[in-house]
């Protein structure tokens, strides 16, 4: 209990005025000095997408106050569902892969990623049809897989794959540390962790090139190869290092979530309320605040928010040109932005069908000209004769996505990004009636007669919702545009700015994306000061000297649970 002071002549029952003066400066004076430590420091987030959200559960957990703003009316980005006339699709991604990332972040913050996210494993995975002849149905059953191929394309080609799969085993051990660390300049490749991966990497040689010394029949560097697609490019300008993105199917399978993905990023957003994070949607940033170099806030309408950090989940190019002053970016300024390359976009078609087809959950049809059909794609040309088309069947596993009987049939077609020489108001109808007749060769022969909800998203649609050039996978991933020269995780043209999402380090698709959300909230923490507690998970990087701060051991938030377990599936 605190005491007056007073003086000896004094009647104790009537302290003077001075005491009382004296006692309320020093309680206010400690109540000051408890603020102070208790107050949490601030960090703004633009962007509700599956990195944004895992920033959000990362830096919520480690005792940060954390507000998301969004501009669409429910969180994910690209990353959610669409509901419409009784069905349900994704709108970007369907699939999960590699999920240790997620995994490591759930853990993180006490929870098991599995459990919380509904992943069920495929399998098999998917069937890639060739228009050259034959299929294969992809499984992470490994002897299997070998097995297939042998069936599909004999003894060399099976053994070529026993090959493919130690050697991109080794890569993925090697490459892995540097997909997982920031990289800042030219002079991290002297670092241990880029020599090391340097030994089994050839720069020089793209994705094709690389499978060409394990497999001579065409189908099978195909079914090895057209996953670089989820960078937007091409096998044949992909550099070598991407022959894993394959490998991470086959070695670690896929995964639908129960409702569709987009039920991930739902989950996300709930589990960060509970944690504390304030999402509020509905909700555009006309910019952001600087003062000098210092970026402190952003704008919408309305309203100054101002903060200790600010982290950028957007469309990288549509953001620096819409949030950013041109004149407070020399490196990534317009002019320049307009002369990087950006990855292809999607012709998308979300089909209601009041019918029930007994195929696979995943299908990919390969053009039987699959090269001209990526020429055709890097030359802004369409392929009308035979483009190759994947397709979601996803109400053969999951019955929540469409009424009883009925089916949701989701269309995607690699095509070029946004150009003058596509006019899409002119040909969309012509061109959804190609892919239609195309989806007969997948075993959807009927489908015209049985479509009762249709939508149909070209790259104008794309462009139209804040993605520079609608280009869906953002910058391309080839040497010019990689590591370094990648927007870097900390932005590097501004003080307390941190970019997540496909345009950063490591790069497009949802694990690197999660990956990218994770080392920009190593590096904003470390730069608050903070050392956090992430349940064994380690919050700094390998062979990267961690920054003198003062740690400090977040208590969980408040709706975290803790857990002793390794975050995988049982």
């Amino acid at each position: 209990m605190l005491m007056p002071i007073r003086s000896a002549s004094q009647d104790p029952k009537k302290p003077s005025q001075f005491s009382r003066m004296q006692t309320a400066i020093y309680m206010l004076n400690h109540l000051l000095g408890v603020m102070n430590q208790t107050k949490k420091p601030t960090a703004l987030i633009v962007g509700s997408g599956p990195g944004g959200l895992a920033s959000a559960l990362l830096l919520a957990h480690s005792g940060v106050d954390v507000t998301i703003l969004e501009k669409e009316e429910k969180v994910g980005g690209r990353t959610k569902l669409v509901h419409k006339d009784g069905y349900t699709f994704d709108r970007g991604p369907t699939f999960f892969h590699y999920p240790e990332v997620i995994e490591e972040i759930f853990k993180a913050i006490g929870r098991d990623a599995h459990k919380e996210l509904g992943l069920m494993p495929l399998d098999p995975m998917y069937r890639l049809v060739f228009g050259a002849g034959g299929h294969i149905d992809a499984t992470s059953k490994l002897d299997e897989m070998t097995e297939r191929i042998r069936d599909l394309a004999g003894d060399k080609n099976a053994e070529g794959f026993e090959k493919y799969v130690l050697q991109n085993r080794k890569k993925l051990e090697f490459s892995k540390q540097c997909l997982q660390t920031p990289w800042t300049s030219p002079l991290n490749i002297l670092t241990k962790r880029a020599m090391r991966v340097a030994t089994i990497l050839k720069p020089w040689a793209s994705v094709a090139g690389d499978l060409s010394k394990h497999f001579d029949d065409e189908r099978v560097r195909l079914a090895m190869s057209f996953q670089t697609k989820y960078l937007g490019m091409s096998p044949f300008h992909a550099p070598s290092l991407f022959t894993i993105l394959a490998f991470l199917e086959y070695e670690h399978g896929i995964f639908h979530a129960k409702g569709g993905l987009g039920s991930i990023t739902k989950r996300m957003g709930e589990i960060a309320e509970e944690m504390g994070v304030k999402i509020r949607c509905n909700t555009p940033v006309k910019s952001l605040i600087f003062e000098g170099k210092d970026v402190v806030g952003a704008r919408i309408e309305g309203e100054e928010i101002r903060v200790d950090k600010v982290v950028v989940n957007a469309d990288f190019a549509h953001a620096m040109t819409t949030l950013v002053p041109n004149e407070k970016r020399k490196k990534w300024s317009n002019k320049k932005l307009e002369k990087k390359g950006y990855s292809c976009s999607t012709f998308m078609l979300y089909l209601g069908v009041d019918k029930q087809y007994d195929l696979h959950h995943h299908q990919i049809y390969a053009s039987s000209a699959y090269e001209k059909n990526l020429h055709d794609i890097t030359n802004h040309k369409l392929t009308w004769d035979d483009p190759s088309v994947y397709v979601q069947n996803a109400s053969i596993t999951d019955d929540s996505l469409a009424p009883e009987g009925h089916s949701t049939v989701y269309v995607l077609v690699p095509v070029p990004n946004t150009h003058e020489t596509i006019v899409w108001d002119d040909i969309k109808d012509d061109y959804r009636d190609t892919i239609i007749k195309q989806l007969g060769k997948l075993g959807y022969d009927d489908i015209e007669d049985h479509i009762v909800s249709e939508t149909v998203v070209t790259p104008d649609d794309w462009g139209a919702s804040d993605i520079y050039r609608g280009a869906v996978f953002n910058l391309t991933h080839d040497l010019k545009q990689m590591l370094w020269r990648r927007p870097q995780n900390r932005f590097e043209e501004a003080n307390n700015l941190y970019i997540v999402g496909g345009g950063t380090h490591p790069g497009s698709g949802l694990p690197t994306i999660f990956e990218s959300a994770r080392i920009s909230s190593k590096l904003l923490l470390a730069d608050l000061g903070m050392r956090p507690d992430w349940n064994g998970v380690d919050s700094w990087f390998q062979d990267v000297r961690r920054p003198k701060v003062k740690a400090t051991t977040a208590k969980p938030t408040q709706g975290t649970q803790r857990t002793t377990g390794d975050g995988h599936a049982a």
